[in-house]
């Protein structure tokens, strides 16, 4: 279901398989895009071993270039980065092909260099439509991922892509800089930004630190706003190698990289599936109607039926849907009191979060998040709701990793109440 274009892949000699560097997963989809994913333009993209290697590392350095001399080296058929210092004056890095490593580019363009593109996410959006209106804040060329082609297969992120003239141009008001060893480096627009989990992507991962990718992958604090000109401290202990979890934010969207390895302990679409029918077998009941409740297919995730379970957000009590103290004003105020507790509160659908790559366990789903209604385990809800998602460009939040939607109440998830069988 979610094989990489053949293309991009290059299999072991013994076993016909694919070498998977890791997978990108988009926050904010749950299992697929609103109108299904669709060449280059999905919500889960794999890195594998590309048949030939196509990574780029840096060479020649041409300093006090006019514009005209800059040009012309750009135009060669290499890769190159252009830092733009002034109307006269550009510094030009040349860079050279690398047979250690495969490129992989993520971006907004849909221009055949970017391998997977990434457009913005509008939380709760529950088509294309939604999301056509909204200015993007990614980068057509966002960033670059370069992967190791030997054991352990490192993955390392540097911000921007090269563009289809194979160039990437940091103009004049872009922030940049000469480094201690006499080479350039530079920040992007509006950033790339990176979290790693502590302890891993794991039932005991905590937040880590956002930081800021260089151009050359050297790592930064945050800027004071998304697109200060003035960069943050260098932060010399840490590397811009990604691990499994790491949170890559590209203003606008935030992907989840996974290793193979992390995958490979990550519960698969089948275990969901099993679980899903592991609850409706124990045939809950609605405690108001008395009616027997069943998670929907994974397939039928966006329309509800009518034996959808919903639940009051602010005790768990799930239920089936009734009119039951459904008076005006709570109507309006989107408010139900439970039948069970009397408890106010939101009262909205169950859905089965079905992207299985955000799970940090293989727990039954036992949580529902706080407002969406997307149901996961309790470690798994625990751990995405002390996470705080870049939003805008200066706040942060925690969010739903199904729907981004930002989470709210005292926890931003509840334990779910199910009624068995009277019988």
């Amino acid at each position: 279901m979610y094989s990489p274009e053949q293309e991009n892949i290059s299999t072991t000699a013994s076993t016909k398989v694919p070498v998977k560097y890791g997978e990108l997963i988009v926050l904010g989809y749950n299992g697929s895009l609103p109108n299904g994913d669709r060449g280059r333009r999905k919500s889960r993209f794999s890195l594998c071993k590309r048949p030939k290697a196509n990574g780029v590392k840096p060479s020649t350095v041409h300093i006090a270039c006019s514009p005209q001399a800059a040009k012309a080296i750009s135009n060669k058929d290499q890769h190159s980065i252009s830092y733009t210092l002034s109307r006269a004056q550009t510094v030009v890095v040349e860079y050279t092909q690398d047979s250690n490593t495969d490129m992989y580019q993520i971006g907004r363009s849909t221009e055949s260099p970017i391998d997977f593109v990434v457009t913005d996410t509008v939380a709760g959006s529950q088509s294309n439509a939604d999301t056509q209106s909204v200015q993007s804040t990614i980068s057509r060329f966002a960033c670059r991922i370069m992967c190791q082609r030997t054991p352990p297969y490192t993955a390392r992120i540097f911000a921007a892509g090269f563009d289809s003239s194979k160039n990437i141009f940091l103009g004049e008001k872009a922030a940049k800089w000469k480094t201690s060893d006499g080479q350039m480096d530079g920040l992007t627009t509006n950033g790339v930004l990176v979290m790693h989990p502590r302890n891993g992507f794991t039932q005991d991962s905590k937040p880590g630190v956002w930081r800021e990718i260089s151009v050359c992958g050297s790592v930064f604090t945050l800027r004071e706003t998304r697109s200060a000109q003035q960069r943050g401290k260098m932060v010399d202990t840490e590397n811009q190698e990604l691990v499994d979890g790491s949170l890559i934010d590209l203003c606008g969207a935030t992907l989840l990289w996974r290793t193979a390895e992390g995958l490979s302990r990550t519960p698969t679409l089948k275990h969901l599936e099993a679980l899903r029918q592991e609850i409706n077998a124990a045939r809950p009941q609605c405690p108001v109607g008395f009616n027997t409740l069943a998670f929907p297919s994974m397939r039928r995730k966006d329309t509800p039926d009518e034996k959808q379970p919903w639940v009051y957000l602010q005790c768990g009590h799930v239920h089936g849907y009734h009119n039951w103290g459904n008076h005006r004003e709570e109507r309006e105020g989107r408010q139900r009191e439970c039948p069970m507790c009397r408890a106010k509160g939101p009262y909205v659908p169950l859905w089965l979060g079905c992207e299985a790559g955000f799970y940090v366990d293989a727990a039954p789903p036992t949580h529902a998040f706080n407002p969406c209604g997307h149901v996961c385990s309790e470690k798994t809800a625990a751990f995405w709701s002390q996470i705080p998602l870049p939003h805008g460009t200066h706040t942060f939040h925690a969010a739903c990793p199904f729907c981004a939607q930002q989470l709210t109440g005292e926890q931003g998830f509840v334990r779910l109440i199910f009624q068995g069988p009277l019988d």
